[in-house]
């Protein structure tokens, strides 16, 4: 059955057919792949983490994101709102950085974290692998992976910045879908965002 697909024009990726390598709007991944693996980054909290360490979680939603970005900041508290209203229900947040500003470093994550009283991890990726990994190309940019670690949802939190315009909560929705035992009906939209900046070659973490 072919997959439902909202989107609304934004900053985004180009389009890309559907060739079961890669989503509408993901050069890299589709819904139903695995996530990528990555290795422990450093996080605010002072620990590393790869995905390995969220085993226990029933659900996993993954948000590449960074401190200076004005619209990964307003859909930041409709984030840490998810992350308490379904914590208990199995569903685990973790939010990576791959910027490499001096806004978005360590540092300064932590301090956004603190005064912001983030209720999710959040790691830093400086070498980006995780965010070509996962073909993340703003933030924020989501993917949701079920019990099996597989892509459930990928794309926006939702379909509009203005949280009293918001009419598709394409997160939300899918959580509570996979939460019931049924596939989300929206599986993709197109991400929207402040461009995630890589360098032109990927370089070792450090």
């Amino acid at each position: 059955m072919p997959f439902r697909v909202a989107g609304l024009c934004c900053l985004a990726v180009c389009l890309c057919p559907d060739t079961g390598s890669a989503g509408k709007f993901n050069r890299v991944l589709s819904v139903g792949d695995p996530a990528p693996q990555w290795a422990p980054l450093p996080g605010v909290d002072g620990t590393s983490k790869a995905l390995k360490n969220y085993a226990d979680a029933r659900l996993l939603l993954v948000v590449f994101t960074c401190n200076h970005c004005p619209v990964a900041q307003a859909y930041e508290r409709r984030i840490i709102d998810v992350t308490r209203r379904y914590s208990k229900r199995g569903l685990q947040v973790v939010a990576i950085s791959c910027s490499l500003l001096k806004s978005d470093n360590l540092q300064n994550m932590k301090r956004r974290a603190r005064e912001r009283k983030y209720p999710f991890d959040y790691l830093h990726d400086r070498s980006q692998a995780t965010g070509r990994a996962f073909g993340a190309t703003v933030t924020p940019h989501v993917f949701l992976l079920d019990q099996r670690r597989k892509i459930a949802y990928m794309g926006a939190v939702d379909d509009n910045r203005v949280p009293g315009q918001v009419e598709e909560h394409y997160v939300v929705d899918a959580v509570e879908a996979l939460l019931k035992g049924q596939p989300p009906e929206v599986v993709e939209s197109r991400q929207k965002g402040c461009p995630i900046e890589y360098r032109t070659a990927p370089e070792s973490r450090d």
